[in-house]
């Protein structure tokens, strides 16, 4: 299966309703390394990367969001796998 890496920007009610929590932990049940974090513009920021079907569902997932969340927009682009990551984590920066 196809390695791939997508990057995500999610706009709505994202911040503020464990949106990020969320992403982490369907990551993780998938095996999708990466990370999330807010941005200062009130979207949200992920680098996702793994298997192609598992990468999709999780895209899927996130644009549904966690029951308190409103997504407005999901953007992604796609762009070449680095496998910089080992695991998947919420970044504070």
């Amino acid at each position: 299966m196809a390695w791939v890496r997508r990057h995500v920007w999610v706009s709505g009610r994202v911040q503020g309703v464990f949106f990020r929590q969320f992403t982490l932990e369907q990551a993780r049940k998938l095996g999708v390394v990466g990370f999330v974090r807010n941005l200062p513009d009130g979207r949200v920021e992920a680098i996702l990367e793994g298997p192609e079907e598992k990468v999709t569902q999780l895209v899927e997932r996130m644009r549904q969001g966690p029951p308190m969340a409103r997504v407005e927009n999901l953007q992604v682009v796609s762009e070449p796998p680095t496998q910089e990551f080992s695991d998947f984590e919420i970044r504070y920066d």
